[in-house]
């Protein structure tokens, strides 16, 4: 869970302490990522990684794509501090308005982010602004359900009860509307780990631009 302002709970949990636990929550992690990243093709030299938090797809974007052009933006001064402490390139930035050129982008990856927004158009339409004709944006919501209860069978007490400041539930074709009302088409869609949406604990959704 990325440190957030907008977290109800009195503690904040760390996304790195959580993953260097070990387990199966880190093997799920590792999982949701790969499914993701395998989107990402030879072509794709510039990556943004958008609101990347404590930086842990981060790092392994810089340790999978070494080469490429990365960057890790966030909200939260905490998350970038953690980010440069691990050297990685990361900075803050504004999701609603970015201070990158138009068209600079070849994927942006949108893992986990937008339950938290306010105005989720409008940073969808300012990653449309980024990516180049046919870039990426690639899409990770949360099943906030059955991530509970995953976390209450997994005896994950504290996990199950923190409340990560989530202002609504996305479903997979509420992204698709979006995503076609700002000139992207849906290249991919998949649920992690199981097909069907209601079972499952993530939904991923790819657009491309195509205007």
């Amino acid at each position: 869970m990325p440190v957030d302002p907008r977290c109800r709970s009195p503690q904040q949990l760390s996304q790195r302490q959580q993953y260097g636990k070990g387990g199966l929550g880190r093997w799920y992690w590792d999982f949701r990522d790969q499914a993701a990243l395998a989107y990402i093709a030879p072509r794709d030299r510039c990556i943004l990684d958008l609101g990347c938090g404590e930086g842990i797809t981060l790092e392994r974007l810089v340790t999978q794509f070494s080469g490429r052009d990365i960057l890790g933006i966030d909200v939260m001064p905490e998350n970038i501090a953690i980010c440069l402490a691990h050297r990685l390139p990361a900075r803050l930035g504004d999701l609603y308005e970015l201070d990158l050129p138009n068209n600079s982008q070849d994927v942006v990856l949108f893992f986990e982010v937008i339950e938290h927004l306010q105005e989720p158009e409008k940073a969808l339409a300012e990653i449309h602004r980024l990516l180049r004709p046919d870039g990426k944006v690639i899409i990770i919501i949360p099943n906030d359900l059955n991530m509970f209860l995953a976390r209450l069978l997994t005896l994950k007490f504290q996990e199950s009860f923190f409340d990560p400041g989530h202002l609504r539930q996305w479903t997979p074709k509420q992204i698709f509307r979006i995503l076609l009302g700002l000139g992207f088409q849906v290249l991919a869609s998949r649920n992690i780990p199981f097909y069907f949406w209601p079972f499952s604990l993530h939904g991923l959704v790819v657009g491309i631009k195509s205007n």
